[in-house]
Protein backbone atom coordinates (compact mmCIF):
# COMPACT_ATOMS: atom_id res chain seq x y z
CA UNK A 1 0.00 0.00 0.00
CA UNK A 2 2.02 3.50 1.61
CA UNK A 3 5.35 3.36 2.62
CA UNK A 4 5.72 5.54 5.48
CA UNK A 5 9.34 6.58 6.01
CA UNK A 6 10.54 7.89 9.34
CA UNK A 7 13.74 9.89 9.15
CA UNK A 8 15.94 9.71 12.19
CA UNK A 9 13.28 9.63 14.61
CA UNK A 10 13.81 10.19 18.52
CA UNK A 11 10.91 9.53 20.42
CA UNK A 12 10.23 5.68 20.90
CA UNK A 13 6.50 6.26 22.22
CA UNK A 14 5.86 8.33 18.39
CA UNK A 15 7.99 5.39 16.82
CA UNK A 16 5.37 3.13 18.42
CA UNK A 17 2.60 4.71 17.76
CA UNK A 18 3.52 5.33 13.89
CA UNK A 19 4.03 1.23 14.08
CA UNK A 20 0.62 0.43 15.42
CA UNK A 21 -0.69 2.98 12.53
CA UNK A 22 1.03 1.55 9.83
CA UNK A 23 -0.47 -2.05 11.08
CA UNK A 24 -4.10 -0.98 10.83
CA UNK A 25 -3.83 0.53 7.35
CA UNK A 26 -1.58 -2.32 5.87
CA UNK A 27 1.53 0.41 4.71
CA UNK A 28 4.86 -0.26 5.78
CA UNK A 29 7.26 1.84 7.82
CA UNK A 30 10.63 2.89 6.73
CA UNK A 31 12.97 3.42 9.80
CA UNK A 32 16.02 5.64 8.58
CA UNK A 33 19.16 5.98 10.90
CA UNK A 34 20.44 7.25 13.12
CA UNK A 35 17.29 6.62 15.25
CA UNK A 36 17.14 7.88 18.38
CA UNK A 37 16.43 4.55 20.45
CA UNK A 38 16.47 0.92 20.15
CA UNK A 39 13.85 -0.91 18.62
CA UNK A 40 13.65 -3.16 21.74
CA UNK A 41 12.50 0.58 23.68
CA UNK A 42 10.01 -0.59 26.54
CA UNK A 43 8.25 2.85 25.54
CA UNK A 44 8.17 2.23 22.01
CA UNK A 45 7.00 -1.34 22.64
CA UNK A 46 4.51 -0.25 24.78
CA UNK A 47 3.19 2.35 22.46
CA UNK A 48 2.95 0.26 19.73
CA UNK A 49 1.39 -2.65 21.77
CA UNK A 50 1.44 -5.99 20.20
CA UNK A 51 1.28 -4.44 16.40
CA UNK A 52 4.90 -4.72 15.94
CA UNK A 53 3.78 -8.45 14.94
CA UNK A 54 1.48 -7.16 12.30
CA UNK A 55 3.72 -4.00 11.17
CA UNK A 56 6.05 -4.50 8.20
CA UNK A 57 9.06 -2.14 9.39
CA UNK A 58 12.15 -2.06 7.61
CA UNK A 59 15.28 -0.50 8.68
CA UNK A 60 17.56 1.24 6.60
CA UNK A 61 21.11 2.87 7.11
CA UNK A 62 20.44 6.45 5.16
CA UNK A 63 18.36 7.84 2.63
CA UNK A 64 19.82 6.69 0.09
CA UNK A 65 19.95 3.45 1.46
CA UNK A 66 15.95 3.73 1.74
CA UNK A 67 15.63 5.57 -2.02
CA UNK A 68 17.76 2.36 -3.87
CA UNK A 69 16.23 -0.83 -2.24
CA UNK A 70 12.48 1.02 -2.83
CA UNK A 71 13.05 2.80 -5.41
CA UNK A 72 8.89 4.30 -5.14
CA UNK A 73 7.40 5.87 -8.05
CA UNK A 74 6.32 8.84 -5.72
CA UNK A 75 7.39 10.27 -2.63
CA UNK A 76 6.08 13.58 -0.63
CA UNK A 77 7.75 15.08 2.00
CA UNK A 78 5.80 16.20 5.25
CA UNK A 79 7.14 18.98 6.47
CA UNK A 80 6.74 22.60 8.11
CA UNK A 81 8.34 23.67 5.37
CA UNK A 82 6.68 21.97 3.13
CA UNK A 83 4.93 24.33 -0.15
CA UNK A 84 1.48 22.60 -1.15
CA UNK A 85 -0.94 21.31 1.50
CA UNK A 86 -1.13 17.83 1.66
CA UNK A 87 -4.93 17.96 1.16
CA UNK A 88 -4.30 19.18 -2.63
CA UNK A 89 -2.81 15.76 -3.54
CA UNK A 90 -4.41 12.57 -5.04
CA UNK A 91 -1.97 9.95 -3.57
CA UNK A 92 -2.17 6.71 -5.09
CA UNK A 93 -1.27 3.19 -3.38
CA UNK A 94 2.44 2.86 -3.74
CA UNK A 95 2.82 6.60 -2.44
CA UNK A 96 6.21 6.97 -0.21
CA UNK A 97 5.70 9.55 2.58
CA UNK A 98 8.40 10.78 4.30
CA UNK A 99 8.74 12.47 7.68
CA UNK A 100 11.77 14.04 9.46
CA UNK A 101 12.51 13.68 13.44
CA UNK A 102 10.15 15.42 16.07
CA UNK A 103 12.81 17.95 16.77
CA UNK A 104 14.85 19.19 13.41
CA UNK A 105 12.28 17.56 10.79
CA UNK A 106 13.59 16.28 7.50
CA UNK A 107 17.49 17.00 6.94
CA UNK A 108 18.06 19.89 4.19
CA UNK A 109 20.38 16.76 2.46
CA UNK A 110 16.47 15.12 2.08
CA UNK A 111 14.76 17.72 1.62
CA UNK A 112 16.32 18.85 -1.63
CA UNK A 113 15.64 15.85 -2.96
CA UNK A 114 11.87 16.79 -3.62
CA UNK A 115 10.27 19.00 -6.36
CA UNK A 116 8.61 22.10 -4.76
CA UNK A 117 5.38 20.64 -5.15
CA UNK A 118 5.99 17.07 -3.61
CA UNK A 119 6.68 19.23 -0.39
CA UNK A 120 3.77 18.91 1.45
CA UNK A 121 2.70 20.33 4.70
CA UNK A 122 -0.24 20.21 7.16
CA UNK A 123 -1.99 23.38 8.04
CA UNK A 124 -2.07 24.42 11.67
CA UNK A 125 -3.83 27.92 13.46
CA UNK A 126 -1.57 30.72 12.96
CA UNK A 127 1.20 30.68 15.68
CA UNK A 128 1.72 27.11 16.23
CA UNK A 129 5.24 25.40 15.16
CA UNK A 130 4.48 21.97 14.34
CA UNK A 131 2.52 18.96 15.03
CA UNK A 132 3.20 15.66 17.18
CA UNK A 133 4.78 13.19 14.53
CA UNK A 134 2.43 10.47 15.38
CA UNK A 135 -0.38 12.27 15.12
CA UNK A 136 0.97 14.44 11.57
CA UNK A 137 1.29 11.10 10.14
CA UNK A 138 -1.86 9.65 11.02
CA UNK A 139 -3.61 12.57 9.69
CA UNK A 140 -1.65 12.33 5.97
CA UNK A 141 -2.01 8.50 5.78
CA UNK A 142 -5.06 8.22 6.50
CA UNK A 143 -6.42 10.83 3.84
CA UNK A 144 -4.28 9.24 1.97
CA UNK A 145 -5.85 5.32 2.41
CA UNK A 146 -9.14 7.32 2.22
CA UNK A 147 -8.21 8.21 -1.01
CA UNK A 148 -7.55 4.85 -2.14
CA UNK A 149 -11.28 3.79 -0.86
CA UNK A 150 -9.77 2.08 2.46
CA UNK A 151 -8.13 -0.55 0.04
CA UNK A 152 -7.74 -3.61 2.04
CA UNK A 153 -9.72 -2.29 5.15
CA UNK A 154 -12.16 -4.99 6.73
CA UNK A 155 -16.27 -4.37 6.71
CA UNK A 156 -15.94 -2.69 10.05
CA UNK A 157 -13.49 -3.40 13.52
CA UNK A 158 -13.47 -6.47 15.36
CA UNK A 159 -15.94 -6.72 18.65
CA UNK A 160 -14.23 -5.26 21.64
CA UNK A 161 -14.07 -7.40 24.91
CA UNK A 162 -16.11 -6.52 27.66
Amino acid sequence: MFHIVLVEPEIPPNAGNIIRLTANVGAQLHLIHPLGFELSDRQLRRAGMDYRALACVSEHASWQAFHDAVRPARAFAISTRGRRCYAEVRFRAGDALVFGSESRGLPSEVMVTFEASDRLYVPMSRGSRSLNLANCAAVVVYEAWRQCDFLGAGDRPPAMAG
